[in-house]
């Protein structure tokens, strides 16, 4: 079956799982991951595909964009290190850094490679006219700020009403930033009721990966802090990564909320 995935430039981060990490817990401590709602982990270890629920209208500009995305992901030669999780059928992947618009290209080319359709939001307005067949293709998902209730509310609604949707936020909202993460993934993951699935990509060692499950506890900093010092426990020394601990650390300790 042939993949639809690509996501939005200006939300995509990526990541690479390890077991060994502050985040990595006992079976017990993620009830959603093995359970029937959210799936299995196949024997090997990879996510089985996700197929999407929602009809969508193939375009030749989608098809046309992703030849040109898997072919630019396998040229530069990165490599996944550990999966996306087994059958998870819904869950908010949390990507960092964002630093470049080349990162959605790498990232569906590894979503590709765990026969993962992710999904993106975008602002309404771009699915408008002759792009909203193209833009709905490529897994966007139409937003309005202004709506009532906002973006979370609105992607609450759009978790409830489909069988399955991974979707793909940057954490820290733009490339524009010292490293501290915005609260938005977060929240959403929280009122959908999904678990959060940290990402990152290294682009020295030119290596994209994903992290385990996490549900959110309702502890905001607590949970941030772990989220923080396993990406921390992948690169050490990435300056934009302390300034993410220390924004936990300091959300934990009273001095900031967001």
């Amino acid at each position: 079956m042939r993949r639809r995935l690509i996501p939005d430039p200006a939300r995509v981060g990526i990541g690479e799982p390890t077991l060994q990490c502050s985040l990595a817990v006992q079976p017990s401590s993620f009830p959603l991951r093995n359970s029937p709602k959210y799936g299995h982990r196949t024997p090997s270890g990879r996510a089985t595909h996700l197929k999407h629920n929602e009809t969508r209208n193939v375009t030749l500009l989608s098809r046309i964009v992703n030849r040109i995305i898997l072919f630019l992901y396998k040229w530069k030669g990165w490599t996944i290190e550990g999966h996306l999780p087994g059958n998870l059928k819904k869950y908010v992947i949390a990507g960092a850094p964002h630093t470049s618009n080349w990162d959605f290209v790498f990232f569906a080319g590894a979503t590709h490679a765990e026969q993962v359709q992710p999904n993106f939001m975008g602002k309404h307005t771009l699915f408008q006219g002759i792009m909203r067949n193209f833009m709905l293709d490529m897994g966007g998902i139409p937003v309005d700020r202004n709506a009532p209730g906002g973006i979370v509310e609105q992607m609450k609604a759009e978790f409830d009403r489909r069988k399955e949707l991974a979707l793909v936020i940057a954490a820290e909202g733009t490339r524009n930033t010292d490293g501290k993460w915005k609260s938005g993934f977060y929240r959403i993951a929280e009122a959908a009721g999904v678990p959060i699935v940290p990402a990152f990509a290294d682009n020295d060692r030119m290596v994209i990966g994903f992290g385990p499950p996490m549900i959110p506890s309702g502890n905001y900093g607590e949970d941030l802090l772990k989220l923080a010092e396993w990406f921390r426990s992948k690169i050490p020394d990435y300056e934009r990564y302390k300034v993410f601990e220390q924004q936990a650390r300091d959300i934990v300790a009273g001095k900031n909320d967001v």
